[in-house]
């Protein structure tokens, strides 16, 4: 049964930090005719920008953005030795044509491969899933019992704010896991660099809500500064993914980060 966890959770009180709603990111979302959220968090001035603050504080399933999080407890816990180390996708078609495709976390996370995540996943174990989501702060940190989909249609949500303060930690290093586990997911989930900056990422995409739910989040490094961030959308169809990094990429724009 298809499912909007969302509507079963309330506003979140606001990670500490400051709040800034800026009309620049209001008008952006009304142009391209979306409903949803955008937030920055400047980690340095430990500052909040963004649109539509109750939605931003309000938890979500996370969907395939979980891949991130999923990365670090596997390779923390030593269930793969490196991103490099391949995974089975067990052999059945997917929709995705590119999933079909034995691979390691680095590729398996740029195609967002499903199957390769449920089997690290199943190989985690239930009790170290748990574990590992509880000490990384992760939302609500409720894994439930559906090891290898609990993502996708199951008890874990977070919010959009969460999101952000997780991936600031993620990209200073202080996350509660090996620093080499760290070095070796921001390394996989960089999208784009330069002199003096990169842009890292992850969309999300879930049909199992009403509507569907769409994610993009990551962070920018410029400049010394680290800048997290996380848009989240309804879409009417699958027709509207593209904007899920349109839109974000047009509010980091927009505040001047990329």
């Amino acid at each position: 049964m298809k499912r909007f966890l969302a509507l079963l959770c309330l506003p979140l009180p606001a990670l500490a930090s400051v709040w800034h709603d800026d009309g620049r990111l209001a008008a952006a979302f009304a142009k391209a005719g979306l409903r949803g959220t955008f937030v920055l968090y400047d980690v340095a001035a430990d500052r909040l920008v963004g649109h539509d603050r109750a939605r931003a504080e309000t938890r979500f399933i996370p969907a395939s953005t979980f891949k991130i999080a999923n990365s670090l407890i596997g390779l923390d816990t030593g269930t793969v030795s490196s991103v490099d180390q391949v995974l089975p996708y067990g052999g059945r078609p997917q929709w995705n044509k590119a999933w079909e495709k034995d691979m390691g976390l680095r590729e398996a996370i740029q195609v967002s491969n499903f199957p390769v995540y449920q089997e690290l996943a199943r190989r985690i174990g239930l009790a170290p899933m748990q574990a590992g989501v509880k000490a990384l702060g992760y939302g609500n940190g409720e894994v439930g019992t559906a090891l290898d989909r609990f993502w996708v249609d199951g008890t874990l949500t977070i919010s959009a704010v969460e999101q952000a303060h997780f991936l600031a930690r993620l990209a200073r290093g202080e996350l509660p896991v090996s620093p080499k586990a760290q070095a070796d997911v921001r390394e996989i989930t960089r999208l784009e660099s330069g002199p003096g900056w990169s842009l890292h990422g992850k969309t999300g995409w879930s049909d199992n809500s009403r509507p569907d739910l769409g994610w993009w989040v990551g962070w920018v490094e410029k400049a010394g500064r680290v800048y997290a961030f996380a848009l989240n959308i309804d879409m009417p169809d699958k027709t509207a993914l593209p904007a899920r990094i349109a839109l974000g990429r047009e509010c980091l724009a927009i505040l001047g980060v990329l």
